[in-house]
């Protein structure tokens, strides 16, 4: 069994799950969060756009905290609406709040290793939306692919925010926590592109070239083609993408020796 720490880096509230996991696999773990989600400051759009969900047709969900947010002014999912989602983490965030698919039509990729817009689409008949409506619900930003793709089908798309992602703002003791890990080779598990970017920024402003160089020996765990992608792109060198969903994250982890 590998002897180095694995580094969750997902937002705190989504972190903790999975650091039990790993930790119950015999693992020392670090949680050090790469995004912050809060609430956004004005929720009326969101609010709104819940109180008439069963005048659409669908509602799409980018990423668990979308549904998190949502379900913060709902007490139940409405009969005949049925959801789109990206990933397994989505799943289980609606079974949180009593949604399955035994309940509701839940559309969601079939490649667990391309849990992505694209694969979404594929898994969708969007020929039964055609002048329809459809509610997607997401963060302040992120791709727009999967909203012009429905326009284009002849959907009629509204978009909303629900949350807000930032990087984390180091004070010195998170900075010089920061510092230790790149500094042992350890094992990362990164599940965004843009938390990566986010790595990549803070150890750039911390230490230097050096530190990025240092970074570039970690050893990554991530959970799309799309995050591997990237983090070649930045330089990475050892960098393992076997799905998404922690139970694909956990076979990666256990299979290093």
């Amino acid at each position: 069994m590998s002897a180095r720490t694995v580094i969750v880096t997902r937002p705190l509230a989504q972190a903790s799950s999975l650091a039990e996991k790993i930790t119950a696999m015999g693992h020392k773990v670090v949680v050090f969060p790469l995004l912050e989600i809060s609430a956004l400051p004005d929720q009326a759009a969101l609010k709104a756009a819940l109180n008439k969900l069963t005048s659409y047709a669908m509602v799409a969900f980018v990423g668990p905290n979308a549904i998190d947010a949502a379900f913060n002014h709902l007490r139940q999912w409405p009969d005949g609406v049925s959801i789109a989602i990206l990933g397994e983490g989505s799943l289980k965030a609606l079974a949180v709040h009593g949604v399955t698919e035994e309940n509701t039509p839940i559309f969601r990729p079939q490649d667990a290793a391309r849990s992505d817009s694209e694969t979404l689409l594929e898994a969708m008949d969007l020929g039964v939306l055609r002048g329809k409506r459809v509610l997607i619900i997401r963060g302040e930003t992120g791709r727009e692919l999967l909203g012009d793709a429905l326009r284009s089908a002849g959907a009629d798309v509204t978009q909303v925010a629900a949350y807000r992602r930032t990087m984390p703002v180091l004070d010195y003791k998170a900075q010089q926590h920061l510092t230790s890990l790149i500094e042992t080779r350890n094992d990362w598990i990164v599940t965004s592109s843009e938390a990566l970017r986010n790595l990549r920024q803070m150890v750039a402003s911390i230490a230097g070239e050096e530190g990025v160089a240092k970074l570039q020996r970690q050893r990554f765990v991530v959970s799309h083609v799309r995050i591997a992608e990237n983090a070649q792109n930045i330089g990475l060198i050892n960098v393992t993408c076997n799905g998404s969903g922690d139970e694909r994250l956990l076979a990666a982890i256990q299979s290093y020796t």
